[in-house]
């Protein structure tokens, strides 16, 4: 792609954990112990519990920004939920560049994220949380499958121990190893 080396080709790199946050640390129907915080007209629901998992997932994964929130997110969510300041991938200030992934056109306002992160894991392997994975993106990851790691998650319900888990156990597997292959 580009230039930019293929996911998991970085041996040795830690995995980077792509984070969203509508849908899924603020989902739209949260279960009780989600608490409501004023973000100006905005209403965000967050759970303490959100925040311990992902300080366990930070045992094994580099915890970044993917959201629409860029580097708000860690004022207003990172810091409710007891995380460090986090870096962000920058979608409002990116330009396609040449080599990113084809994109339907019709597809373009929900595959905005995709050639960003590409770019930002730079050859890491990766897992992607968010509540809109497009099968576009799902087809053209499919054949980086051990290196990258994409999590569709139920906007209603927000992150779930689940996925945590399963998000823990492939970081798991993933320490260590890169692999050379083409985008």
């Amino acid at each position: 792609m580009g230039g930019v080396p293929p996911p998991g080709s970085r041996a040795g790199a830690r995995p980077v954990l792509y984070l969203d946050v509508d849908g899924v640390l603020n989902p739209d129907e949260p279960s009780p112990g989600f608490t409501e915080h004023r973000v100006g007209r905005l209403t965000v629901r967050l759970s303490p519990e959100h925040g311990a998992w992902l300080r366990e997932l930070a045992g094994r994964l580099d915890l970044v920004w993917a959201t629409t929130w860029e580097e708000h997110a860690n004022q207003y969510i990172g810091s409710r939920l007891g995380l460090p300041e986090l870096p962000h991938v920058d979608f409002s200030g990116y330009e396609p560049e040449p080599g990113d992934p084809r994109v339907p056109l019709l597809q373009l306002p929900r595959m905005r994220k995709w050639a960003p992160i590409l770019r930002h894991a730079d050859g890491r392997s990766f897992a992607w949380v968010d509540d809109v994975i497009p099968f576009t993106v799902r087809r053209q990851a499919l054949r980086h499958r051990r290196a990258v790691r994409l999590v569709r998650v139920d906007a209603a319900r927000g992150l779930t121990r689940r996925q945590v888990d399963g998000l823990w156990r492939w970081a798991g597997r993933r320490r260590g190893r890169g692999r050379v292959g083409a985008f």
